[in-house]
């Protein structure tokens, strides 16, 4: 049973009606993931990301994290010494030559590769690279084509 203090119920339709502000657009809070090998994962995230222009912060405290992303070693209190499962996070790139560096990035930096950039059938320009990371969990860089979104977050209020 889950304590009160990180627990709680969805809400009613009553509470859902009288909500008077929504966003939407941001489904992950952040995701976390714990690797053997800390130096390798930094030195791997660390080129994709500055690819794709987002920043990684270090720590002292066996983790570095990006926007939502964290990636701490099995020593890390955070982890509570458990390695994580294989994952697949994608992405976003801002055009298609963002994705092939992305690739060659990773590659670069101890990853191997699970698709070379190309376009998929997911959807029309649907452009991605899929590369697996220094622990196997499967990485991909995707360039949705003319398709963006209206902003990072919808506020819907009421």
């Amino acid at each position: 049973m889950l304590s009160n203090e990180f627990y709680q119920p969805a809400l009613t339709r009553r509470e859902i009606i009288e909500i008077r502000q929504l966003h939407r657009g941001r489904l992950i809070d952040h995701i976390q993931l714990v690797v053997q090998d800390l130096k390798a994962s930094r030195d791997f995230y660390t080129a994709i990301l500055a690819v794709l222009e987002i920043p990684v912060i270090d720590t002292a405290d066996g983790y570095f994290w990006a926007d939502e992303l964290v990636v701490s070693s099995a020593e890390s209190p955070a982890a509570l010494g458990v390695l994580t499962g294989r994952h697949h996070l994608a992405f976003q790139a801002r055009d298609r030559a963002t994705v092939d560096a992305f690739h060659n990035a990773a590659l670069t930096h101890g990853g191997r590769d699970n698709g070379a950039p190309g376009e998929r059938a997911y959807h029309p320009g649907y452009y991605a690279a899929f590369v697996l990371d220094p622990d196997g969990n499967n990485i991909e860089a995707v360039f949705h084509g003319e398709a963006k979104r209206s902003a990072p977050s919808v506020v819907v209020d009421f």
